[in-house]
């Protein structure tokens, strides 16, 4: 297997937009959406919204039939999208439309198991191909994650994993040491879905990160206000929203999710 310890980020799409918005004394707003949420159309669509918007990385959710993650606006997002008939391959369709419209970098959120099914490296080479990021893998483990770290070290994808207030730390250094792109810093134990504080976990939890060598940990995990935005860019890399987006599209269209992107992204901005 690829040596792949300490994999440097400088040829990361994504770690290079946070460490822009860092570097300005911010960070970075990622966002995300479902693929084939409510068509594939729209889900295209939507991304784009959220970059013109102020999102700095697009995050697409692969839509899986078992969603142990994910609340129940995702799920009813996913599952509408499952019922409209989405399919693996569609995604790829989605990231390069996406990518042909806007210089925001694009990563998928998926479950393993759809990975699998579809063939690691094939479904690297296809996600490459397509102009896509990486990958952000919440229920695959760095050392169960052999397949996936050769064949994102073939073709140079991020591959992005996450990190709870639970693990060890010797899980957290395997996590920092392997991932590119970013930690995927769970706020808190359970399921996305807004919450009206971001759990104080996630600030000891990054601090963890830091210790262990971290270079980008984004927060994740019931963010759904500018001012939740602005409270964890003060100790985190980047903020990562997904059921306020959700919500949005779904009672309110492009135009709505145009709103809520603006000012999620206005608690982003660079402060004098």
């Amino acid at each position: 297997m690829t040596d792949t310890t300490s994999a440097p980020e400088t040829g990361s799409k994504v770690a290079t937009a946070i460490r822009a918005r860092r570097d300005a004394g911010t960070g970075a707003l990622i966002g995300y959406l479902p693929v084939g949420f409510p068509d594939l159309a729209t889900s295209i669509d939507a991304a784009v919204t959220l970059a013109e918007n102020g999102v700095d990385v697009i995050e697409l959710g692969l839509p899986y039939s078992d969603p142990v993650m994910d609340g129940p606006v995702i799920q009813a997002a996913t599952q509408r999208a499952l019922a409209e008939g989405f399919r693996v391959r569609d995604v790829f369709t989605a990231v390069r439309e996406i990518t042909s419209r806007t210089a925001a970098p694009v990563v998928v959120m998926t479950y393993w198991n759809p990975v699998e099914q579809y063939g690691v490296r094939r479904f690297a080479d296809d996600l490459a191909a397509a102009g896509g990021a990486g990958l952000i893998t919440p229920d695959l483990i760095p050392d169960e994650a052999a397949d996936w770290l050769d064949a994102s070290e073939a073709t140079g994808l991020d591959r992005v994993f996450l990190a709870a207030p639970s693990s060890s730390d010797d899980r957290l250094r395997q996590s920092v040491e392997r991932s590119r792109g970013f930690v995927y810093t769970v706020s808190t134990m359970g399921i996305t879905g807004a919450r009206t504080d971001v759990d104080a976990a996630a600030h000891t939890l990054v601090d963890r990160l830091r210790a262990a060598g971290v270079e980008h940990a984004c927060v994740g995990l019931g963010i759904s206000t500018a001012q939740q935005v602005r409270e964890v860019l003060e100790y985190a890399d980047g903020a990562i929203v997904g059921s306020a987006f959700v919500r949005a599209l779904a009672d309110g269209g492009l135009s709505r999710l145009a709103e809520v992107a603006a000012d999620l992204s206005s608690g982003a901005a660079v402060r004098p």
